[in-house]
């Protein structure tokens, strides 16, 4: 019989159970796991997961398990990112859980080697380049599929295209003293995306070096749409290298059979884009059936003097990609 197997990707966005958050997690509970039961998924890629902190006891992801309390995610096996003590970071785990077992799992964060860059508006100007190094890191894991057949799943979350901080270029946390100042913040957020989108795009060609027909997905919010820069270096379409022979090695696009009308995930002053992404690999896609995005009823919390406190759901919506495997 064949298989049905759904892959699914959100950003639950920061979520935690910190005493007097507003809303609350019970609150975003009644909003955020009728989206999970909904997606019907076998696999399952979550960022922004904060860790939980109890006295006495080691940091836990306290919040998701009460997240998926009562469902059959909570059956599923759980990976998640971890500090080099083995506890979950305090924010911004990335977590993958999985109904199929687990054969092995990796986290790796600036493996490729970070550029070295000088500010050149920072006060005082600095005289000696530095390693721009991204702070979130990449969960690969490798899933059994039965029938000796493996899945390989990345998880990420690429940096956001808010200004990386520029020292002495800001009034206050949301003030800039100056363009320039704002433009090179922006430019360094674009180096270290790209910077993981080269490392997620290495380590893909790894598994292609080590398995040509191999079943990849990588997954996530990429907070780029399909066709920027650290999109398409993950892709590596045919039309950008020029090389057939590595035709293999693309990676497609799953929310390409979406209407264009209804293909977004996220909504920021009044447009929708498309972040997250399920991208996968042209043997994997051979079983594709098709992909939903949950964005009905997506907020818009980008307008003026609208808070977080407004919207217990996520900005993100779920995608989800289907596959029928023989």
């Amino acid at each position: 019989m064949p298989t049905l197997v759904r892959i699914a990707t959100f950003n639950v966005e920061n979520l935690d159970d910190k005493p007097g958050l507003r809303p609350s997690l019970a609150e975003r509970i009644v909003v955020l796991r009728p989206q999970l039961v909904r997606v019907r998924a076998d696999v399952v890629c979550l960022q922004e997961v904060h860790g939980q902190e109890a006295p006495g006891q080691a940091r836990s992801l306290a919040a998701l398990q009460e997240l998926i309390r009562g469902t059959e995610y909570e059956a599923f096996a759980v990976v998640h990112t971890k500090m080099q003590k083995g506890e979950p970071y305090d924010v911004r785990n990335l977590v993958v859980l999985s109904r199929f077992p687990v054969l092995g799992h990796q986290q790796l964060k600036n493996s490729s080697g970070a550029p070295a860059y000088k500010k050149v508006t920072a006060v005082p100007p600095e005289t000696v380049a530095r390693p721009v190094e991204w702070e979130r890191p990449i969960l690969y894991v490798k899933l059994d599929m039965g029938q000796g057949r493996s899945l390989h799943v990345f998880n990420v979350h690429l940096k956001s295209k808010l200004p990386t901080q520029i020292e002495g270029q800001k009034k206050d946390q949301y003030t800039w003293k100056s363009s320039r100042g704002w433009a090179e913040g922006s430019f360094i957020s674009s180096m270290k995306r790209v910077g993981q989108a080269l490392e997620l795009r290495l380590l893909v060609d790894e598994v292609f070096d080590a398995e040509p027909q191999a079943w990849v997905a990588t997954c996530g919010d990429f907070n780029a749409e399909s066709d920027e820069v650290a999109t398409t270096a993950i892709r590596g379409p045919v039309e950008e290298t020029g090389n057939a022979e590595l035709t293999s090695r693309v990676m497609v696009p799953c929310e390409n059979t979406i209407p264009e009308s209804s293909r977004y995930s996220l909504f920021h002053l009044g447009r929708g884009l498309m972040l997250d992404h399920i991208f996968v690999s042209r043997s994997f896609a051979a079983f594709y059936r098709g992909a939903e995005i949950h964005n009905e009823i997506l907020p818009d919390e980008s307008g003026a003097f609208r808070t977080d406190v407004n919207f217990p759901e996520s900005d993100h919506a779920p995608v989800v990609a289907e596959f029928v495997i023989p």
